[in-house]
């Protein structure tokens, strides 16, 4: 498999050679959808709380005597069974993250890149970098690209940009560009992948990547 390079004015400059047994074969989508639920669930914050009798405010003391007045017996007014009482059984916090096993993870990521690549959504360039902190210049870089309409077009479209040491004035620059994210190639996840319709990865960072997901 090979695709083109081409440099930031969208001209080309090479070629990459692709290595069928990890951008090849087929998709396996249970394996993406188990990755991007693993990390979904990892994001959570999982802050939710209720306050349990002894974290509600009020007093400890009996009401009233156990036997003898005709009332139900209760032990202190923070008792759930009691407006304003305390919460029996209800969510704390917790972490929602678990473990995926490593070589999962890889064939998610691996089969989240074939599936770009067969669709044709995957542009190859020489660099990724900007010669100054501008956001003006980072759009029209993703313009002469051919990314950036596309992203005006559709607003669920999403632009993700992957180099292996993303370059510090283009990541300051595409911050505040709607739907586009600049990532390295040791955080790049399926989700990532999945959630872009178009991707810009550098030649450096296919290479990283075909050395990452070997089998």
């Amino acid at each position: 498999m090979i695709v083109d390079v081409v440099n930031d004015q969208n001209e080309k400059v090479g070629s990459v050679d692709l290595d069928p047994k990890i951008f090849g074969g087929r998709v396996n989508t249970a394996l993406i959808w188990e990755a991007v639920v693993h990390q979904n669930a990892t994001d959570r914050r999982g802050t939710h709380a209720t306050k349990t009798r002894g974290a509600v405010s009020g007093s400890g003391r009996k009401p009233w005597r156990q036997k003898g007045t005709g009332r139900a017996r209760v032990g202190e007014i923070r008792s759930p069974l009691w407006r304003k009482g305390g919460t029996v059984f209800g969510p704390q916090p917790r972490s929602y993250d678990y473990a995926l096993p490593r070589k999962m993870r890889r064939g998610a990521l691996r089969a989240a890149l074939v599936q770009r690549i067969a669709e044709g959504a995957v542009t190859v360039v020489d660099k990724l970098a900007l010669g100054e902190v501008k956001t003006k210049l980072a759009g029209e870089l993703l313009s002469r690209l051919g990314v950036q309409q596309s992203v005006k077009m559709t607003p669920r479209q999403r632009v993700l940009l992957i180099d292996v040491s993303p370059d510090s004035k283009l990541l300051l620059s595409v911050r505040n560009i709607e739907r586009v994210r600049l990532v390295g190639v040791t955080h790049l996840t399926a989700r990532d992948v999945i959630e872009a319709s178009c991707v810009v990865a550098t030649q450096a960072a296919i290479e990283a990547l075909q050395k990452a997901l070997a089998p």
